[in-house]
């Protein structure tokens, strides 16, 4: 008897797949369920969530109806599997006991910032948790860095460690509650506690560690912060001499810093925010956005120099609300690591390599079992792009058009992310970045086998990028020699924006980016391709020129400056009246000039990330880089007032010839030639940039156009670091679409080289289905 109703009649079996454990899902079937008037049990189990229902059928019916339509907000249903049950007369509807199992599906939600109902209680002074920085419920907190294995249950996080108290318990099995079944439930009595400690590793004496660590801020001091995902380096973001402190001991001259605001009204007294944005900002991932800097603002100018936007954030941990209430407007709060390493999350860790950075330590007692860094996105050509895919979105998969073999995808060399697939689903991981000291190599042996294990992936293949010296390369060579699939890289750009959108067939693919290894051994990355997810034809590219010093050029943008000049000048640059030229010393540009002419140690390139920076730097902007595409980003902010509208008559003479094969080459030294005329004339840095920028978007829409002439294709897709440039992106979008192209771009992903894997797995799964047609075919 129910809600004095003899219930007899229907009886259905539910399977629910998807993100469906640690978001409030089976208190919410439990409501659901009483709300029909049903009996029956709902549990967790190693492919998600199992369900039996029992009532008349109308209200079966509704019931279901209801699961899809009255989802909790974190959740996320792929998959609903119904059968017909046998009757067993179950008195009530309850919540069993998880169930582990040999197949192992379910989805673990992403990490996600408090919610309004946990920020209101941590601030009411009538609650038993106010001011407690570890505050949860089903709808918020820790998930993905604290879970160890599956199902999502207490046991298997790093809150096994901490017993709950008989209040916490009581919430934790009442139906009624906000925190029935929360993993993470803790309150002071029995939960995690921070600490501050010196730099040697010592506590400092005091009751109350955050109040401390704002006054050591206020006083100028750099703190370590331990968040969720990893450490942050914090400083006052208005204090001018603590951001330059900051930027010395971490070895980080120039590379803008991340903001934390207090609320959306200190995010707006220095930078402009749109509803997309404020959106952004807001939600529960809680990312770094991109904003255009407003003036005057009170943030340091070394926060963020030579750059238009602000990356910012809000809070998203109680203990970042604790400490942006102790009177700060903005907070830098950068990734607590040494340059080039991965980003701390263990205590000893912490004091053992950021003593040299931070002054003083703000940590806690719960245990961080996998990094991750905070995401970044921005808002460009009428959507939200993925710049970093981290803390906030890891491991929600993305969802493909077709189901693919279990396969690991390792990514490229720099911003590295791996790919596992599984069914439809490829699982992208948070930002590893770049492979190449052995702690990243570490991290990213780390993050494989901690996906494997909570996702139950025994990849059968890996892919890899062709780049022979890569370490992610060796790695998939040494795991599996037989089953490796290598991909270029550019070809896997485009499938990555392919999978995306779920395209299949030939496309044009435009993949402009700074580096990738080609088929010929040389540094592509000006490519325009007839791509499909088995493979592709290099349908145009950028003309080679040499790349004097190999790597040397791209931390030195001043070598391919000389290189483009000399391939538009020929080998006598003493005529040319450049500022560029004359702040160099002659004896340098000898040497480069000869290297680059007899081709020592200068591979040949065709990318567009290396002819920005040639532009760059004989516009004067930069000669030498302190991080990655530093020059071209420079570029880009000062072409940003002069762009737009976009007009085909301000934009320098270009050629596109007809090379071998039916392949296009587009000689850059036209370009560069009106370039110098221009700053000869007396163009502005801004007026040059502009026009080159234009340049760039017309010319390869005219490239498209002739592809399109060859084989009547109508579908562009924009992939490779150069499309992160949003002059580049809008442009490109708006006169390729003006020309009556289809133009898909990235957006779960990032287009750089962060989304690199997801092609890799696609391609790797399309050449697999190749090969056994092929295969089956013969046999025939």
């Amino acid at each position: 008897m129910l809600n004095g109703r003899l219930h007899t009649g229907t009886a259905k079996a539910l399977e629910i797949r998807g993100i469906v454990q640690g978001v409030g899902f089976r208190p919410f079937i439990y409501q659901l369920a009483r709300h029909h008037g049903l009996t029956g049990m709902v549990a967790n189990t190693a492919t998600g969530v199992q369900i039996h229902v029992e009532g008349e059928g109308f209200d079966v019916d509704g019931f279901i109806a209801d699961i899809r339509s009255q989802a909790p907000p974190l959740s996320h249903i792929t998959e609903v599997f119904e059968t017909q049950a046998a009757f067993e007369g179950f008195g009530e509807f309850s919540i069993s006991p998880s169930r582990s199992g040999d197949l192992r599906t379910t989805l673990i939600s992403p990490d996600v910032s408090i919610c309004a109902d946990c920020r209101n209680e941590l601030f009411d002074p009538h609650d038993r948790r106010c001011g407690y920085p570890f505050i949860n419920c089903t709808n918020c907190g820790p998930r993905y860095t604290i879970v160890d294995d599956i199902p999502y249950d207490r046991a298997n996080t790093s809150m096994k460690h901490f017993p709950m108290c008989p209040e916490c318990r009581a919430e934790y099995e009442d139906p009624q509650s906000r925190r029935f079944h929360a993993q993470p439930n803790a309150c002071p009595a029995c939960g995690p506690h921070p600490a501050l400690l010196d730099a040697t590793g010592r506590h400092i004496p005091g009751a109350e560690p955050i109040d401390a660590a704002a006054r050591y801020l206020k006083e100028g001091y750099i703190l370590a912060v331990k968040g969720l995902g990893g450490f942050h380096l914090a400083v006052d973001a208005q204090n001018v001499q603590a951001v330059e402190r900051l930027r010395m001991r971490k070895h980080r001259a120039e590379k803008p810093f991340a903001l934390m605001a207090a609320d959306i009204a200190a995010v707006e007294s220095f930078a402009h925010v749109t509803p997309e944005e404020n959106a952004l900002l807001q939600s529960p991932r809680r990312p770094i956005v991109l904003l255009k800097k407003r003036f005057p603002n009170r943030i340091a100018g070394n926060v963020s120099p030579q750059n238009r936007y602000f990356g910012t954030m809000l809070p998203y941990t109680p203990l970042h609300f604790l400490l942006m209430a102790r009177g700060f407007s903005a907070l830098v709060m950068t990734s607590g690591n040494l340059s080039e390493e991965p980003i701390v999350i263990a205590n000893p860790e912490a004091v053992d390599r950021l003593s040299g950075i931070a002054d003083v330590f703000l940590v806690h007692n719960r245990d961080i079992y996998i990094r991750s860094d905070d995401s970044i996105v921005c808002r460009a050509a009428g959507d939200t792009r993925v710049l970093r895919r981290s803390r906030g979105y890891v491991p929600a998969p993305v969802f493909l058009d077709e189901d693919l073999p279990q396969i690991l995808a390792c990514g490229a060399e720099l911003k590295n992310t791996v790919c596992l697939t599984k069914g439809s689903h490829a699982f992208v991981s948070q930002h590893i970045g770049d492979l190449e000291n052995i702690q990243a190599l570490d991290f990213f042996r780390q993050t494989i086998a901690h996906m494997q294990r909570i996702l139950d992936i025994e990849p059968a293949y890996i892919a890899h990028d062709m780049h022979p010296d890569y370490l992610s390369t060796g790695y998939a060579r040494q795991c599996a020699p037989d089953a490796c699939i290598a991909v270029q890289h550019h070809h896997a750009h485009i499938v990555s924006c392919m999978a995306e959108n779920h395209l299949q067939n030939d496309v044009i693919g435009l993949a402009l980016d700074g580096t990738g290894y080609g088929t010929d051994g040389a540094v592509w990355g000006g490519e325009v391709m007839i791509a499909r997810r088995t493979g592709f034809k290099r349908a145009a590219h950028l003309a080679y020129v040499p790349m004097p010093g190999g790597a040397a050029a791209v931390r030195e943008p001043w070598r391919m400056g000389i290189s483009y000049l000399l391939d538009a000048f020929g080998g006598d640059l003493k005529g040319l009246e450049l500022p560029f030229l004359d702040g160099l010393h002659p004896d340098h540009v000898r040497l480069i000039s000869e290297m680059a002419e007899k081709r020592v140690n200068s591979p040949l390139t065709s990318s567009l990330g290396r002819l920005f920076d040639g532009v760059a730097a004989i516009a004067g902007i930069r000669n030498r880089v302190n991080f990655e595409a530093q020059a071209a980003m420079e570029l880009e902010m000062q072409a940003a007032d002069d762009l737009f509208p976009l007009d085909s008559q301000r934009i320098y003479d270009y050629e596109i010839l007809q090379g071998d094969g039916q392949t296009f080459q587009i000689p850059p030294a036209s370009v560069i030639r009106a370039i110098v005329e221009d700053l000869q004339r007396g163009a502005s840095v801004g007026q040059v940039s502009a026009r080159f920028h234009a340049t760039v978007i017309f010319m390869f829409a005219d490239v498209c156009d002739r592809v399109r002439h060859a084989t009547g294709l109508q579908r562009v897709v924009l992939s490779g670091g150069v499309f992160q440039n949003v002059c580049i992106l809008e442009g490109m979008c708006e006169v390729l679409g003006g020309k009556g192209f289809s133009v898909f771009t990235n957006h779960d992903v990032p287009a750089n080289d962060g989304g690199v894997c997801l092609g890799q797995a696609v391609a790797a799964a399309a050449q697999i289905r190749e090969d056994r047609a092929a295969a089956g075919n013969l046999e025939e």
